[in-house]
């Protein structure tokens, strides 16, 4: 039997990161990850060398800040530089019926609730799952 050019143990470092981070349980990490870092090598790097969301976030350059809510139609509203708020991330969870926003500001932090760190926190730790199992 052949071996398969796409099998995992062919597949290069950086396009596996690319093809598991695609994954639908782990898109909103790609979304939040899309908004703080161009560069996934270094984001690669950060994600196996932290061992949680904060600490990657800090590595990266940013720093997460917690609110008990998110008002997301309020946070549509304050987009811009005058509002402070970038983008936002309205992650919303089927499996678990929860929402995680996200807002990520110009002066470089991402706000969220401690559910949604919590998490996020989660996903980071079954990416770095993926990434370790015959990686």
């Amino acid at each position: 039997m052949s071996q398969d050019p796409l099998s995992a143990e062919a597949e290069p470092g950086q396009q596996r990161f690319e093809r598991i981070l695609a994954q639908a349980p782990l898109k909103a990490l790609k979304a939040i990850f899309s908004h703080v870092c161009s560069d996934w090598a270094m984001l690669q790097a950060g994600v196996l060398g932290t061992n949680s969301f904060e600490e990657l976030l800090t590595r990266l350059g940013h720093r997460l800040n917690l609110t008990i809510q998110i008002h997301v139609q309020d946070a549509y509203s304050r987009l811009g530089r005058e509002g402070g708020i970038k983008a936002v991330l309205p992650y919303y969870d089927i499996p678990t019926q929860s929402s995680f926003p996200t807002l990520v500001n110009f002066d470089c932090a991402l706000t969220t609730t401690p559910k949604g760190a919590a998490f996020f926190n989660a996903r980071l730790g079954e990416l770095k799952k993926q990434l370790s199992a015959q990686g």
